[in-house]
This record gives structure tokens, C-alpha cells and sequence, in this order.
């Protein structure tokens, strides 16, 4: 299957007050849960934690203490100036008391800016090591999940969960934990250092919160609205772009360029709309603040300047609650922006746990252990089906080891679904399947697909040399190996006329070369893996014909003292088969050589003949 790139899940954001991003409302349905099991993962590195909470704690406490001290060295400035102004006898500035006063200050600030680097260093190897264990463990969920988790459920979503969720949690661990812890301890101390200075210009500071919330509220509920539509439309653009430029040719051949454009315009004029709306509004949330927080800073320099002159406070005290009423406001903001950051990062744990709590591979029972297959394949009273209606009921086929066997049929047969099983894709409903003659659900997994080579109509290389993705086939393959498998599936010569030959670098998708040059080189890589048993599923569907005929000989002779599994829908291809199995509803309604079964004149004799009929009417 070619790795085909999707779109990642964008995650949405929404705009705080003054412009700062803020996680949009996705919440965890089992916010607690969730919580206790992302903890979890922290316990290993609580004594880590502990260290960064300290940390947080000093460098907060040094910082806070800061302006009061500073205010202590301005009430000395003051007092000696004011004293020499008024002549009072002896009354100067004591610059040395000054300087002391300013040594401790910058020392403060020092221990404040290490234990802050202290706790991001700490904090920085607790979030990646967390991140490390959830990618290990998904890492290793995933190569238990059952083929039909990923057949329900789309590329993109998976990796989402698996890329956005998990660097969600480990910026979220990084930044936003640390300030969270800094921000409430920033909140109590300064609550704290104001109450020291004067109750009354406290209770001042803090009564403008509940002015400011009651003010911009109606705000952000319009706001919120505003943004939801910004976000739903921005979707709408992304997925009209990305449609359009992965099919620019097919909109260039049905000439839908206008129309294509003008639903561009369209969304485009949406989304401006919406974003110029919610931008105006969520702008005027700042100046509101800013006025309510200046009013604020009046009354509070007028009611402080009367309590300095009834010597009730000092004038450094007041310069210091000034500066501690600018810094409160910041870590409310701060932490409720966190708050709603939490809110959509237990929502991306969950998304993560979920698919840890996904239903594995049912455990395997290796009573039986194969090694080198001879090829004879079973299928007794086989009943499968993807839900709980049969698809396939009661199905018996013996094969012989180095059969050729070819499985025609319509859409929907179950040609696939019958691979599916013999890999062990999926757990059988009943019956059982054996490879000379043990039960295949007695056998590991690896013992068992190691057996099997396939080559599918859908390619699927990876981003490497094209010797690497040949050599994939097979652990520690030589040089000459792979240039011999490539040789024997007719890729040898265009690989050599590249720039770069068995060098050249395929990129993510492989677009650098053709379908058909891409299916010569899963056609080597299945020659060079060399298994007993080979599964090929269209095979040759990208390739020309001249070139078909070349790999159908390399083919046969790759394929001579193997057992081989071919699924057809040119029927022209299979006519050398040994057992040709035709199926209809998951059932084997004939089954005999080509021969036989055009003789027969059934169901195959007519799929055969309408096909040369298409042809000839063609």
C-alpha cells in the first residue's frame, strides 16, 4: 500500500483575553480518570517533580520579595532627602545602607533566575521522558492492534493520536505545569505581600477582579462564538485546498478551475468575516482591563498618598503595592488561560489512552512452530465474517505444496478477505486453516506470515534508496542479492538508467518514479524475501503489457516448487493456473483448471467470455 500523506487534525485555538492563544473547549469525558492515569506515567519521576515544585516555590518567592525591597530602599532615599530639604539636623542619604539594601535585591533576583532554570531544565527531562514511555507504549500497542482496528478507522486519525496528542501532553508538562505551579504561588505570595502593606489598598486591588470579569464576560461569550466559526471555517479552507491541489489534474482535465476558485472565494470571504469579527471584539477585552486596572492604580496611589501622609504607610511601600497590583493581574490571566490548556490536554490523554485500551490480537498459542513450509494449504469448514453476518460460510479447499492457485471472482467476493485469513489478519468464526497440517492458531504470527511473501496492486515503498526498499524482503541481503531480484523482476535496467541507480532516494509517496517502476520494485523485494508460500494480488495491473509479459515469465520461474496464491481480474493472466477457485459470496462455487472450467460452461465461462467480448466490442 503506498504511504499516502493525510492531513493531521488540526488543533484548535481560540484567542484569550489581549490576543493570548487559548486551547478551544475540548473536554475529557473522564476528566479524573484520565488524570489519575496520566499520573501514572509521572509517579516514576516523583521525586523529580518534587524538586521542580521547590524550585518553582523559590524562584516565585525570591521575585515577589523583590519590590518590597526595593520599596525598603526608596523609603531610605525619601526620608534622607525629605530630611535635608526640611534641614533636620544630622538627617542624609545613607548610600550604604542603599547599596546593601540593592546587593541583597540583585542577590535575590540571581537565586530567583537559577532555581527558574533549575525547575525548566528538570521539568524539560520529566516531560520528554514521559512522552518517551506513552511513544513506547503506543509503539508497541500498535504492532498488537488486529488489522481490522486500522481498517475502521482512518490514517490521519491514528496519527494524530499518536503525533498531536502525545507533543500536546509534552508541551503541556514542559511549559504549562511549571507555570501553573509558579502562577498560584505568584497569586498567595502577592495576596500575601500586599496584605502585609495595607488591607485597605488590598481589598482596593482586588475588588477591580470582579469589575473586570463582570465587564468583559458578555465580551467573551460573543467572542466565543466568533472564533468557533473562525475555526470551523478555517477547516473548510484547508480541506478545499488540499483537495484541490492533490487533484489539480483531475480539475484541470473537467475544466473546474472558475468553480474551484469561486468556492475558494466563498469560504475565504467566511472566514474573513468570522476572523475580523472575533479579532475586534476579543480586541477590545484589553482596554477594558487596562481601564478598569488604571482606575484601579488611582484610587489606590490617591488613597495611598493619604495613608503617606498620615504616616500610616511608607512612600517605598507604596511604590512596592503599586508594582505588586500590575503583577496579580498576570497570573490570573495566566492561570486561567492554563486552566482551559489542561482542560484540552487531559482530552488529548484520553485520546491516547484510548487507543491503548484498544482490543489486541488475541494471544498466541505456539504449540506449534514451523520453519521452512512446504507449501500444502487447508482451509476446513472456514466460516469468517467482519461483523456478525457471515461472509464466508463453510468454506473447504485443499492445495498442494507448489500449486498455482488463481482466485477470480466478482467485487466483494471475498478474494481479499480469503488472504486476510491465511495471513491471519483476522480470527476465524469457525472451522480452522493449516499449513502442512498444523492449525495455523497453534503457530506465532511471525513463524507464520514469515512463510509468505506478497505483492499487492497497491504499492508500498518508504522513503529511502531503492536498494534499501528492495532489501526490505529480507534481513542482512547482499549486494548481489538484491541486484539479482531485481534483475529477475525487470527492474535492473530502469533502476540503472536513474541518476543515482540503486542510490537514487525515493521520497514519501515514491512520486519520483512511476506506478509501474514502483510495482517492479515490490516484485523484486518479494523475489528477494524468498518464501515458500507467494500471495500476489494484481501484481502486474500498473505495468505495461510488454513489461507484463516479462514479469509473468520471471514469475513462473520464481514461482515453479512453490505454492502460490494469485488473485486475477484479468482472467487472460491465470490461464496456466492449477487450481483456479471461482468465488461468489464468500463461497467457492467452482473450482478446477481453465480448461475444465470454460468446459463447464458456469459462472467462470461467462466471466471469461465477457471478457474478450468487452474487448472485441472495444
Amino acid at each position: 500500500m503506498s504511504k499516502k500523506k493525510k492531513p493531521q487534525e488540526s488543533q484548535q485555538t481560540d484567542q484569550g483575553p489581549g490576543g493570548s492563544s487559548m486551547m478551544m473547549g475540548q473536554k475529557a469525558k473522564d476528566f479524573k480518570g484520565t488524570l489519575k492515569r496520566l499520573l501514572v506515567y509521572l509517579k516514576p519521576r516523583k521525586y523529580q517533580l518534587l524538586a521542580v515544585f521547590i524550585a518553582a516555590i523559590l524562584s516565585t518567592v525570591f521575585m515577589i520579595v523583590g519590590p518590597k525591597i526595593m520599596g525598603t530602599a526608596i523609603t531610605e532615599l525619601f526620608e534622607g532627602a525629605y530630611g535635608k530639604l526640611q534641614g533636620t539636623q544630622g538627617a542624609e542619604i545613607d548610600f550604604a545602607k542603599i547599596g546593601q539594601i540593592l546587593l541583597i535585591l540583585a542577590g535575590l533576583y540571581v537565586f530567583s533566575s537559577l532555581f527558574s532554570y533549575l525547575q525548566q531544565y528538570i521539568m524539560s527531562s520529566v516531560a520528554q521522558k514521559t512522552v518517551y514511555d506513552l511513544r513506547e507504549d503506543i509503539n508497541v500497542k500498535l504492532e498488537k492492534l488486529p488489522l481490522k482496528y486500522f481498517d475502521g478507522r482512518s490514517n490521519g486519525e491514528t496519527l494524530s493520536r499518536v503525533t498531536n496528542d502525545i507533543d500536546t501532553i509534552g508541551s503541556t508538562l514542559q511549559q504549562s505545569l511549571t507555570q501553573f505551579i509558579t502562577s498560584i504561588v505568584t497569586i498567595v505570595g502577592i495576596i500575601i505581600m500586599m496584605l502585609s502593606i495595607s488591607p485597605i489598598l488590598t481589598l482596593i486591588a482586588i475588588i477591580s477582579l470582579p469589575i473586570s470579569i463582570f465587564a468583559i464576560g458578555p465580551i467573551l461569550k460573543r467572542s466565543q462564538k466568533h472564533f468557533a466559526d473562525q475555526q470551523r471555517t478555517l477547516g473548510q479552507l484547508n480541506g478545499h485546498i488540499e483537495e484541490m491541489y492533490t487533484g489539480h489534474q483531475v480539475v484541470k482535465v473537467f475544466g473546474h478551475e472558475k468553480k474551484a476558485v469561486a468556492q475558494f472565494d466563498a469560504v475565504n470571504e467566511e472566514l474573513y468575516e468570522a476572523g475580523s469579527k472575533a479579532q475586534f471584539i476579543s480586541g477590545i477585552i484589553m482596554p477594558i482591563m487596562f481601564f478598569i486596572g488604571n482606575l484601579s492604580y488611582v484610587v489606590i496611589s490617591v488613597v495611598g498618598g493619604i495613608l503617606v501622609t498620615q504616616r500610616a504607610i511608607t512612600i517605598g511601600d507604596i511604590q512596592a503595592f503599586i508594582t505588586y497590583s500590575k503583577q496579580f493581574t498576570q497570573p490570573i490571566t495566566q492561570t486561567a488561560n492554563i486552566a482551559n490548556i489542561i482542560q484540552s490536554t487531559v482530552a488529548a490523554a484520553e485520546r491516547v489512552f484510548e487507543l491503548l485500551d484498544e482490543e489486541e490480537e488475541k494471544s498466541e498459542v505456539t504449540e506449534e512452530q514451523l520453519t521452512r513450509a512446504q507449501g500444502a494449504v487447508t482451509f476446513e469448514h472456514v466460516d469468517f465474517g467482519y461483523s456478525e453476518e457471515l461472509l464466508i460460510k463453510d468454506m473447504n479447499i485443499h492445495v498442494t505444496p507448489g500449486q498455482t492457485v488463481a482466485i477470480v471472482g466478482p467485487t466483494g467476493a471475498g478474494k481479499t478477505t480469503m488472504i486476510n485469513l491465511l495471513m491471519r489478519f483476522y480470527e476465524l468464526n469457525g472451522g480452522k486453516i493449516m499449513i502442512d497440517g498444523l492449525d495455523t492458531r497453534n503457530m506465532s504470527r511471525r513463524d507464520l506470515r514469515k512463510s509468505f511473501g506478497m505483492v499487492l496492486q497497491d504499492t508500498w515503498l518508504f522513503n529511502g534508496t531503492i536498494k534499501e526498499n528492495i532489501a526490505y524482503g529480507k534481513d542482512g541481503a547482499t549486494d548481489e542479492a538484491v541486484f539479482a531480484a531485481a534483475r529477475a523482476a525487470h527492474a535492473d535496467h530502469f533502476i540503472r538508467t536513474l541518476p543515482d541507480g540503486y542510490e537514487t532516494i525515493l521520497n514519501e509517496e515514491a512520486s519520483n518514479i512511476s506506478q509501474g517502476q514502483r510495482q517492479l520494485l515490490t516484485i523484486a523485494r518479494a523475489i528477494l524475501a524468498d518464501p515458500p508460500i507467494m500471495i500476489l494480488d494484481e501484481a502486474t495491473s500498473s505495468v505495461d503489457t510488454r513489461t507484463e509479459v516479462f514479469i509473468q515469465q520471471a514469475m513462473k520461474r520464481l514461482l515453479e516448487g512453490r505454492t502460490s496464491f494469485v488473485i486475477a481480474h484479468r482472467l487472460s493472466t491465470i490461464k496456466d493456473a492449477d487450481l483456479i477457485l471461482v468465488m461468489d459470496q464468500g463461497k467457492v462455487i467452482e473450482q478446477g483448471t481453465h480448461e475444465t472450467l470454460l468446459a463447464a460452461k458456469g459462472f467462470y465461462a461467462d466471466l471469461y467470455n465477457s471478457q474478450f467480448s468487452e474487448k472485441a466490442v472495444g
